[in-house]
């Protein structure tokens, strides 16, 4: 194998390096923000002050009052943090590198995971129904209370949780001599080689596709009319209410996500199959595929803390279940997804743009 290193980043390959400013300045934006609201009392979305998803939230287990000021400072150092990873300079000290990366990647869990919770992700199953169905007045819900501006702020910080994230990591491995494009340095670890990762990849993509068909098959059975995991006098009320088609409708999606999952460990996944007219034969790219299965895998993973930390759901679900089983492997899932994309994405990136390391 070849190494060989580029005098100059291409223009193409620089995107990494506006993460930082992006990252500080929209950090401060939110965190000017919720300053004011600190002050005025007014405008913080979370928790308490949430009516409509308050209690799937871990944030529901901080005051608003104490909650309020806590959100807008940690939002405005972050901001300085970002802006401060953003300047060009020579390592740091190893406490001072240490605590910006500890720290940074604190917060961009928090803004990512913690924050959005399970709205997030309920919001990307029911998107398609209620974008098909919306014409027709199915499902029957008042889209005011949907899209609300608690849910748009759960959208912006997970927004500024991956900025962070990726502000973070370019630093991290600017600062440790690595490329800040791929992350190669002089000495390869062998776990990251192709080779390596089409065998754990395998074990991480079975994994997740295994569990959100868990739970698609007990939303299936309840649109059959058998009362999987739950009392006939509860499918009724479902039936009635019409929940049961949307339950469907999560376990089709569902459906799709594990088949999608496959395709990062198989050939189509790679390249468009024959049926595909047009792009039949065609390299899939990259980011097609490790874009949307790092959101649902981030997404996935804030949902199963908000619902696993609220007793109001081993209460409905009656503990450990048929109904509740398959959301215990949330976190599994999450975990599994997040590890098939990136191994996906190690098989298949081939040479740097930045450093030409291959």
């Amino acid at each position: 194998m070849t190494t060989i290193t580029a005098s100059r980043p291409r223009a193409d390959s620089r995107w990494r390096d506006r993460l930082a400013p992006l990252a500080a300045g929209w950090l401060g934006l939110w965190g000017v923000l919720a300053l004011l609201g600190t002050l005025t009392g007014a405008g913080y979305p979370f928790g308490p002050n949430d009516p409509h998803g308050g209690d799937v939230s871990l944030l529901r287990l901080v005051p608003v009052e104490v909650a309020t000021p806590l959100f807008a400072g940690v939002l405005l150092s972050a901001a300085v943090a970002a802006l401060a990873m953003s300047r060009p300079a020579a390592r740091p000290p190893g406490p001072l590198r240490a605590l910006l990366i500890g720290y940074g990647w604190a917060v961009a869990f928090v803004l990512a995971v913690v924050v959005p919770d399970s709205r997030v992700l309920i919001i990307l199953g029911y998107l398609p129904i209620l974008i098909l169905g919306a014409p027709f007045g199915w499902p029957p819900v008042d889209y005011s209370e949907v899209f609300t501006w608690a849910l748009f702020a759960r959208f912006a910080a997970l927004a500024g949780g991956l900025l962070l994230a990726g502000a973070v990591l370019a630093w991290q491995r600017r600062t440790a001599g690595a490329c800040v494009g791929c992350g190669r340095a002089d000495t390869a670890q062998r776990w990251t080689t192709p080779a390596a990762a089409t065998h754990w990849g395998r074990w991480a993509a079975g994994i997740a596709a295994a569990i959100p068909l868990t739970y698609a098959v007990t939303r299936f059975a309840w649109a059959a009319g058998i009362p999987l995991g739950i009392s006939r006098e509860f499918l009724t009320e479902m039936q009635e209410t019409g929940l049961v088609w949307a339950g469907f409708g999560l376990g089709a999606f569902a459906t799709v996500g594990a088949i999608l999952t496959l395709g990062l460990v198989q050939r189509w996944g790679e390249r468009f199959p024959g049926w595909m007219l047009g792009l039949a034969g065609r390299r899939v790219p990259v980011r097609l595929a490790v874009v949307p299965a790092s959101l649902v895998a981030i997404a996935v993973t804030a949902a199963s803390l908000g619902l696993l930390s609220n007793p109001e759901f081993w209460r409905l679900t009656g503990g450990f279940s048929m109904t509740g089983a398959p959301m215990l492997l949330w976190p599994l899932w999450g975990v599994a997804l997040g590890a098939a994309t990136y191994a996906y994405h190690l098989r298949r990136r081939g040479a740097c743009r930045r450093c030409d390391r291959s």
